[in-house]
């Protein structure tokens, strides 16, 4: 298949990228390299993915809609959009660049898409939209409607954007609700790799609440694993389903468009979690105690009986073995061996 991934330099597009070709797809990545984090890495990333003859790097940030309508033409047979304004907490120093990224920038590959439907549309998500629900686990027919922070309701407009194209253009869509992502390649700006640095320096880490939460990592090779399953799982439109679909999938009664959540399924509390960094890197975290940030909240906890129902896969990575495999990674990688 010919394949269309958005934020290709980034995180989770560059796993993406990397097991679409080895599946044996022809891949063409998108990315604006943004300043966000080290664009270094970013270039790390891309350099890797083009030793790939059957793979096409594409320097284009989503507002560009001209060079976007270009580089799309006549469409791609699957389209994943990751291309995105990430991170929690810069929303609230910078929410202008998530309107201008994640609305305007989907926005725009939605009218691409409109043009030249894509066999399947699987675009990223986030657990943030659960925001204030206290009910848990979390399920993806569980309403979504109270998100805490700005990157929480730009990635919930993103599903309601995509689904009135779905319904509207005929575009199958699947949106995917990512819970704590981590693992090799990840993001300076996230936990685990200013955990790892800081100890590693010889700095306190800061743990937020005081360490009373619990998040659902979700090892980055097995996120990977569920969306390369997902591909062939195309929703629908409601006139060709074969029979009803179970009550706890969240497959739209009027469009081909359904969201499914991405996790581990076993909330992991935080001070465990800095534990598992300890005995990755041998190192005795000095932490720094702190309130709970603001938009933050104390658990988050993803149901996958609808990933399993439909790929049969259920991540199985324990952080245990995550948290090394990252160590491992970042220890290489500053030493230029990665």
């Amino acid at each position: 298949m010919r394949v269309l991934v958005t934020g290709s330099a980034g995180f989770i597009g560059f796993h993406m990228c990397l097991r679409l070709l080895a599946d044996g797809h022809e891949v063409a990545g998108l990315d604006g390299f943004t300043p966000y984090y080290d664009p270094q890495l970013k270039r790390r990333r891309d350099e890797i993915l083009r030793r790939n003859p059957r793979f096409s790097s594409h320097r284009l940030q989503l507002e560009d809609m001209d060079g976007l309508k270009r580089l799309y033409g006549a469409g791609f047979d699957a389209v994943y959009h990751f291309a995105a304004q990430a991170g929690v907490r810069y929303s609230l120093e910078n929410p202008r660049a998530y309107l201008d990224a994640n609305l305007a920038g989907t926005f725009n590959l939605l009218e691409a898409m409109r043009a030249a439907p894509p066999r399947h549309a699987l675009m990223a998500s986030t657990s943030s939209v659960y925001g204030a629900n206290a009910k848990i686990p979390f399920h993806e027919t569980d309403r979504a409607d109270h998100p805490l922070t700005l990157y929480a309701a730009t990635k919930k407009a993103n599903e309601e954007m995509a689904h009135s194209y779905a319904h509207l253009f005929a575009i199958p869509v699947t949106m995917l609700r990512f819970f704590t992502v981590y693992g090799p390649w990840g993001r300076p700006d996230m936990a685990l790799f200013k955990f790892v640095d800081a100890m590693t320096q010889g700095r306190p880490i800061d743990v937020y609440n005081h360490g009373n939460m619990k998040r659902d990592f979700t090892y980055v090779g097995d996120l990977v694993e569920a969306m390369a399953r997902l591909l062939p799982c195309v929703p629908a439109a409601p006139g060709a389903r074969d029979g009803a679909p179970p009550p706890f999938d969240s497959l739209s009664p009027v469009a081909p468009w359904r969201v499914v959540n991405i996790g581990a399924e076993r909330p992991i509390g935080l001070l465990d979690f800095i534990a598992a960094v300890e005995a990755a890197t041998g190192l005795k975290a000095e932490r720094n105690m702190l309130d709970m940030q603001q938009g933050d909240v104390p658990l988050t906890y993803a149901s996958t009986k609808l990933l399993q129902e439909l790929t049969g896969y259920r991540p199985a990575t324990s952080v245990e073995e995550g948290v090394k495999a990252f160590v491992e990674w970042r220890r290489a990688y500053a030493e230029g061996a990665a």
